[in-house]
């Protein structure tokens, strides 16, 4: 009996590198929110060079564009390839674990505003996994669809992911780019207060639905936010604001340190 490689048999036959990717990816970031965690705990110092504070985005951006350069330079095949796939997977990890630093230029990672890294890293796994099982963009895996259907659902699929984004939906809004039922129903639910739909299209009242929904403490969508990233990343100390008061009242504070 001819045996069937276990990628051709899962249809995944020749997307090993991304596979390789997505775990290094995964396994990376497990570790490496497992590490800062402990250090938080613990007190652990933080790698520093001449005594400045190494952040683990620098080393991941040091792998991704080395994995980058050597790829458009060489392009290798087999191992080559896979192991690059590999370097690349860890850069990602390290550098996007840090996405709220390059995003506010100030070590956030502790702080509420941390959260939006969860945020990214979330988006890039989603983002690979859609490429893994081959999802076609907006929905169209060719067949006899004629030339105007296919203009017509492209238009339509890219104008609800496009609404998705607008409304400050950014996980959806690429969600949707692969699968137009999840920019169908994005696109015309409420979208986020702070989001230019909001600015542009809605009215103090409706606005302040909008900031119940997304906003208030008490909503479910927001306490679901809460625990997920809580889950992945480690729960925030308090805001910066909240320090300073502590500190003027003469409480204990919470450190902020980064990782």
């Amino acid at each position: 009996m001819e045996l069937i490689p276990y990628g051709h048999a899962m249809g995944l036959a020749g997307r090993e590198p991304l596979i390789l990717l997505i775990a290094a990816f995964l396994l990376t970031f497990a570790l490496t929110r497992l590490y800062t965690r402990l250090a938080r705990i613990h007190g652990w110092g933080s790698a520093s060079a001449g005594g400045i504070h190494l952040h683990h985005m620098v080393v991941g951006i040091v792998f991704i564009l080395f994995s980058g350069i050597v790829e458009i330079a060489v392009r290798p095949t087999g191992t080559g390839r896979e192991l690059l796939a590999i370097l690349f997977g860890v850069g990602a990890a390290f550098t996007l674990d840090e996405f709220a630093l390059w995003l506010y230029l100030r070590d956030v990672y502790w702080c509420p505003e941390g959260r939006s890294s969860i945020d990214a890293i979330v988006m890039g796994v989603l983002f690979a996994a859609l490429l893994l099982v081959g999802t076609s963009p907006f929905g169209i895996h060719g067949g006899n669809a004629g030339r105007l259907i296919a203009f017509v659902m492209i238009a339509v699929n890219v104008s609800l992911a496009v609404v998705t984004l607008l409304k400050g939906k950014l996980t959806l809004g690429m969600l949707a780019v692969f699968v137009p039922l999840v920019g169908l129903v994005a696109a015309v639910r409420l979208a986020k207060p702070r989001s230019l739909w909001s600015k542009w299209f809605y009215g103090e009242r409706k606005r302040a639905r909008a900031e119940h929904r997304f906003e208030h403490e008490h909503s479910w969508i927001v306490r679901l936010h809460a625990w997920f990233d809580d889950v992945l990343g480690g729960a925030p100390s308090l805001p910066m604001t909240e320090l300073r008061m502590d500190v003027v009242a003469g409480r204990l504070s919470v450190r902020n340190d980064g990782p």
